[in-house]
């Protein structure tokens, strides 16, 4: 079986829709795969086999005020840097509708991480598509002091990162010989405990193990990406990585700029394609 990991990075992840559309191009459809934040949020275009779909998001629609921008985390009745509604139901069911048939028919699982609050730990939940508002996906995406808490089942959780940014172990976990992993750090990246991450996690002070995830996390996440290297070069492991993200921080929304480095996962991808095939194929 093929697993596929999409790690997270917000706009940074438009990297991994230029990938994504390239396997879709293709043919290349991974049996099980496990998004983390917006890894989960532009995954499911992947596995509903919807090519462009994250494309036009990126280009289109995630520049406008009502997707996202600081008005909307000050509204009161949003409280996040995303416009909650507009982006997870707007978008979706409107705008840019969401095959959710196609989607469903899918043989394939496809898995959203989050961290829950109280444990600090990561929960890895199936995102059926039964849900329109995209609950599973507001969990998954909602990065600190940026989101509100989402609360599922009676439990509060956050961006999935937090506790398991590269979620490698859960496809193996689940069966898959082969596994591709697409990153959205250039080569060489090593996590930090910033000022801002420590400030962050005591504004979070009532929730000491969520707290313990923030500060643990640089250290949890450069000890995994150099597991995922070790694989990488055993030939255990398939990694996409991009060579530049172009100044695209997590929250750019420049039409051009996200074209840029959607286009540069895309050829990436298509410049790998014979090495990715003859992996799948070993």
């Amino acid at each position: 079986m093929l697993g596929i990991i999409f790690e997270g990075g917000a706009s940074r992840t438009v990297y991994s829709c230029g990938v994504m559309d390239a396997l879709l191009e293709e043919g290349i459809m991974a049996d099980i795969g496990y998004g983390v934040s917006a890894g989960a949020a532009f995954g499911v275009s992947y596995f509903s086999k919807q090519f462009g779909r994250n494309h036009t998001l990126a280009t289109q629609i995630m520049n406008r005020s009502e997707y996202m921008g600081p008005k909307n985390l000050i509204n009161p009745r949003n409280r996040c840097y995303y416009g909650l509604k507009y982006a997870y139901e707007t978008v979706p069911n409107e705008l840019l509708p969401f095959d959710y048939k196609a989607y469903k028919s899918n043989p394939g699982k496809f898995y959203a991480v989050v961290t829950n609050v109280e444990t600090g730990k990561a929960e890895y939940m199936q995102e059926t598509g039964d849900d329109t508002e995209w609950t599973l996906l507001r969990a998954t995406c909602a990065l600190p002091l940026l989101f509100p808490m989402i609360e599922i089942n009676g439990k509060k959780y956050m961006d999935g990162g937090l506790a398991d940014s590269i979620p490698y172990k859960q496809t193996i976990k689940d069966g898959c010989d082969k596994n591709i992993v697409v990153l959205t750090r250039p080569l060489g990246y090593v996590k930090q405990t910033d000022t801002v991450t420590k400030l962050t996690a005591k504004c979070y002070r009532r929730y000491p193990q969520l707290c313990k995830a923030m500060l643990t996390r640089a250290q949890r996440y450069n000890q995994t990406l150099s597991e995922v290297m070790q694989l990488k070069k055993q030939g255990k492991l398939f990694v996409f990585t991009p060579h530049s993200t172009f100044g695209v921080g997590r929250i750019e929304n420049d039409p051009k700029k996200l074209d840029r480095l959607y286009q540069h996962g895309y050829k990436h991808a298509k410049w790998a394609m014979n090495e990715l095939k003859e992996y799948l194929n070993r």
